[in-house]
């Protein structure tokens, strides 16, 4: 079974106060699954990985054995297509565990979207933000 994730991930001020959002819709288009979680003072990219581990894992509790990761961050797409090197540690640390988890699936892809997008999965994260307040 396929199943397609949008991921985004925010903070407000880098770092802040941080959340990620994520939906999780079948090939069809239906949405399955939608959530925020906010992830307290952190790093625009850190929210961005949480988001994509975070997918990664529901979408195997689902039942998912194949996923296509969709998000508008272009650094966390490009460094799990390996295009670009993970030099921070803390991410270098989040990489890991990314890599980890799509190797539990027969075929993963990871797509870079435009902000605009990805609206769905960004709503997650104000929402999120704001229930903080």
């Amino acid at each position: 079974m396929k199943l397609i994730t949008y991921t985004d991930g925010g903070a407000r001020g880098n770092p802040g106060p941080a959340a990620l959002g994520v939906v999780i819709k079948d090939t069809s288009g239906k949405t399955i699954s939608g959530y925020g979680k906010y992830l307290g003072e952190q790093t625009n990219n850190y929210a961005e990985y949480s988001a994509l581990i975070s997918a990664m894992q529901k979408a195997k509790e689902l039942g998912a054995t194949e996923v296509e990761c969709v998000m508008d961050s272009e650094l966390v797409t490009k460094q799990m297509n390996r295009q670009y090197k993970v030099k921070e540690p803390t991410l270098q640390k989040l990489y890991i565990q990314a890599y980890n988890l799509s190797t539990q699936f027969k075929k993963v892809v990871f797509k870079h979207t435009r902000r605009e997008n990805n609206k769905e999965a960004d709503s997650w994260v104000n929402k999120a933000l704001d229930e903080r307040r």
